[in-house]
């Protein structure tokens, strides 16, 4: 019987946000699954399946959290087995990777198929002296394999892959390739994602598990092809996404693999607020704290700062300008501690216009034209009508030659008679 843990796309070294403390839960997440669902649960050996980093260029303090969570695996006598992804692949021509380097010095075993050059097969066994090679024969009756990062090519490069494994002296009954790339369907709007029947060779060459990374989101298909999602929300679109570690046990029953989520995430709240017209600015900012403040209080750890994004749509009677939304954004981030306030205002003006009849007169059109104007500002919408009459008659005025003052004094009456200040913009 064999027990390992899956995970994918750790990114660490994450700087999105411009927030340390946010780079710094890419780490945690990783630190808080290993030690959970592989050191503690003592399993044979640990897969990642592509982006261990953000990037392909690291910082130091980068390293040190990958070195720290290797380093802890190799103390527990816990092999770790992984490839490339497309954040940490290195580019074409280039030698060397970070993931070349930690595997060189013994943190974790990189396994890449050859590339094509000369007389070697695509596949070679893992020599452990000059730490190179695509497959692993394990003691707990595994064989794992690695693959690069495709891209575009993947579909070809199953077929070559197929017939490599197909063609593998025998080994253990049970096959496991990683392999960097995602599935048609799973998520919306993702290009160049593989088709089911893109795999089926793998599983005619003897696969039964294929450990996939890539794309952000749980998944597994008919028992044998496999996606944990990553361990951290890349960005809080993916925070709706279910994701983990896979802690996964063979048996003579077949493969047993759960997901497992009880470790560090930080947590994310998207919230929505629509405005309906009426509100004036001060009452929309009111309605944007206390929906936030509702929320924040209503997460079960209120212990962890999360993170918050708050979308204010619908329609403002008011210059959708005149809500400051940098003042709230910070108001929001005092008020809540939260780590991040992401704020989205996606608001329209509310827009009338009354639809014009065959026939009408200037002076109708006109009239409709300033019915229209009044009823989308929130001071003056509740009076329109009058207004309008009102506006039709200063017009008549203004072309009859009276003065300004005569035309002030009508403005003000007309204001008074329905309960208004001259002095209001």
């Amino acid at each position: 019987m064999a027990r390992f843990c899956h995970i994918a796309d750790i990114h660490l070294g994450f700087d999105r946000y411009d927030s340390p403390e946010r780079t710094k839960d890419f780490f945690r997440a990783l630190q808080t699954s290993l030690d959970r669902y592989a050191i503690q649960a003592q399993v044979d050996f640990v897969l990642i399946a592509g982006d261990l980093f953000e990037h392909r260029n690291i910082k130091p303090a980068t390293l040190n959290q990958a070195q720290i969570c290797l380093q802890a695996l190799q103390q527990a006598n816990i092999p770790v087995l992984a490839i490339e992804g497309n954040h940490d692949n290195r580019p074409y021509g280039t030698p060397t990777s970070w993931l070349r380097y930690l595997s060189e010095w013994g943190l974790l075993m990189l396994l890449e198929p050859h590339n094509g050059s000369g007389d070697e097969p695509l596949l070679t066994a893992w020599n452990p002296q000059t730490r190179t090679g695509s497959y692993l024969d394990l003691p707990c009756g595994v064989r794992v394999i690695g693959s690069n990062w495709y891209g575009a090519t993947a579909p070809r490069a199953i077929e070559r892959l197929a017939a490599a494994i197909a063609a593998l002296p025998p080994g253990p009954a049970q096959s496991i390739l990683m392999f960097h790339h995602g599935l048609e369907g799973e998520i919306a709007r993702y290009a160049g994602a593989l088709r089911y029947s893109d795999l089926l060779p793998l599983r005619q060459a003897g696969i039964t598990y294929l450990a996939l990374g890539h794309i952000h989101k749980h998944y597994c298909v008919e028992d044998w092809i496999f996606n944990p999602g990553s361990l951290e929300a890349n960005n809080v679109e993916e925070a709706g996404y279910q994701r983990g570690a896979y802690l996964v046990e063979i048996t003579p029953a077949g493969i047993d693999a759960r997901l497992q989520r009880d470790y560090f995430q930080r947590p994310i709240l998207r919230l929505e607020l629509a405005a309906k017209g009426q509100e004036t600015p001060e009452q929309l900012r009111e309605a944007a704290i206390a929906r936030v403040q509702e929320a924040r209080l209503a997460l079960v750890d209120t212990t962890l700062a999360p993170i918050i994004e708050l979308k204010i749509t619908g329609q403002v009677g008011f210059d959708r300008l005149e809500l400051d939304t940098r003042s709230l954004q910070a108001d929001l981030h005092q008020l809540t501690g939260a780590l991040l306030v992401l704020l989205k205002y996606e608001v329209e003006n509310v827009a009338y216009q009354t639809p014009l009849q065959e026939g009408q007169s200037r002076l109708d059109i006109e009239q409709a034209i300033f019915t229209d104007l009044l009823s989308a500002h929130r001071d003056y919408k509740r009076q329109a009508s009058s207004l309008a009459q009102g506006l039709t008659d200063l017009k008549i005025r203004q072309l009859s030659g009276d003065d300004e003052v005569s035309l002030y004094g009508f403005v003000a009456t007309l204001l008074e008679q329905e309960g208004l200040d001259i002095a209001q913009p």
